[in-house]
């Protein structure tokens, strides 16, 4: 099978399997929700981020609706998916936003008599053999089909254009091509395959597609839920990244995305040494200064506060396209570790004080704590009576005896591969270099 045609059936499944996704609502006013950070956003990404805000959330569902609409309607081919948030809108926001059928028929006209020049052009190509022509109709091809919302037809169209490309710059622009296409569909596996492919692409030193690539990797990494990845792949970006893939991301969403799988993943001297104090990061942090305090307040203990910062931004997160099904998820990662961190210190720890360090009740704040202590987490006791967290004292015999016979077998393991290379010395069963080498090192 053709890779063309792996992505486009790749891409069908994972379509399908979106749409028996759970549904959910999301309670926020619209003067809570920075919609103005939308505009950042351009093409199919910004349709996709308004769509999913209006079906998850009824109290921003009209503005959304409202938003997509004029988005549609003045920058996009996709006639399909306008009449659809019509009949979403309905009577309810007067006559400017029912259906324009005017605006339908002229549109699909100018689509069909598009899609005819460029196939026209690209049929030229091949009969003419030019394979850079070739190449730039595939690519038009593609974008044609994706700006009229036909993304496996577009997929199966940048996929076509790799066999013409012939420098490194054109198989760069392939790949991002169909990256971008599969997160569209969310078909990760074919995102991280087609990394892979810009990654092995000769001379690439261009810092601004390096960084493009990394964020994909990034998003990638979080839909699999490995977190660790995703955030060294985050703090990896530059600055330079910019707003060139604002049609996927924008700087602020690489400094949310990083900061919260770095403080679900990293240890204290990570998040200082690979996120606090790393500069390449820090231009991204003042595009997020709820998220900046938030990673400052972990990092200096002050965990009640962090925890606010966090949950006043928990229902823009749920909004987001990329975020949403890993926020819950994200969040318990990150409480947890916050609950070791505050009990490390101590050899006992007053639950009432715990409990309101960490803004909940005892009855609570025990039942985490029997769940970190359940999977060996925290090496620690409850006394439910006295209402007390004990650390479980470490039997210090027993520990000192297996550390001496851990010393002891890595001391015979070492002193026996030193005695088998004298052996082998002496029976001068050694590798000599060729007499070619022996020159270049004895010249």
């Amino acid at each position: 099978m053709s890779n063309a045609q792996d992505a486009e059936m790749n891409g069908d499944e994972v379509t399908q399997k979106e749409e028996k996704a759970p549904s959910f609502n999301v309670d926020i006013s619209i003067d809570d929700y920075p919609m103005e950070v939308l505009n950042q956003y351009t093409g199919n990404a910004k349709i996709q981020r308004l769509l999913f805000i209006a079906q998850h959330s009824k109290s921003l569902e009209l503005e959304a609706l409202k938003l997509a609409h004029d988005e549609l309607k003045a920058k996009s081919l996709n006639t399909s998916l306008y009449k659809n948030v019509c009949e979403k809108i309905g009577d309810r926001l007067g006559a400017s936003y029912q259906l324009d059928q005017s605006w339908i028929d002229s549109t699909d006209k100018k689509a069909a008599h598009q899609q005819e020049k460029i196939e026209a052009d690209l049929n030229g190509s091949r009969t003419n053999l030019i394979k850079e022509q070739i190449r730039i109709g595939h690519t038009e091809l593609g974008d044609f089909w994706s700006s009229r919302g036909d993304i496996p037809q577009a997929l199966k169209c940048y996929s076509r254009s790799r066999d013409y490309c012939t420098s490194p710059k054109n198989m760069l622009q392939m790949c991002l091509n169909v990256i971008r296409t599969s997160f569209e569909t969310g078909n990760f596996a074919t995102v991280f395959s087609y990394i892979t492919k810009a990654e092995q692409t000769p001379d690439l030193t261009d810092k601004v597609i390096q960084s493009q690539l990394r964020v994909c990797s990034g998003l990638a990494n979080i839909d699999g839920r490995k977190f660790k990845p995703a955030a060294r792949k985050f703090l990896e970006t530059t600055i330079d990244l910019g707003n060139s893939f604002s049609d996927v991301l924008i700087p602020q969403d690489v400094a949310v995305y990083g900061v919260l799988c770095a403080l679900a993943s990293y240890d204290r001297t990570e998040l200082k040494k690979k996120v606090i104090d790393f500069a390449p990061f820090k231009p991204f942090l003042e595009f997020s200064p709820t998220i900046r305090e938030a990673l400052n307040d972990f990092y200096s203990s002050r965990y009640a506060s962090c925890l606010k910062h966090l949950e006043k931004i928990k229902p823009i997160l749920l909004l987001d396209l990329h975020l949403s099904q890993h926020v819950e998820s994200l969040y318990q990662k990150i409480r947890s570790k916050a609950l070791i961190q505050y009990f490390s210190p101590f050899t006992s720890v007053d639950l009432n004080t715990m409990a309101a360090a960490f803004n909940t009740n005892v009855n609570g704040l025990e039942k985490e704590l029997s769940t970190l202590i359940v999977d060996g987490s925290i090496q620690a006791r409850i006394d439910s009576h006295n209402k007390r967290l004990y650390a479980r004292k470490m039997d210090q015999r027993s520990s000192t005896f297996q550390k001496a016979l851990n010393i002891g077998e890595e001391y015979e393991e070492n002193t026996k591969a030193i005695l088998l290379r004298i052996n082998l010395l002496r029976s001068e069963v050694v590798v000599k270099p060729r007499r070619n080498e022996e020159r270049r090192m004895n010249p």
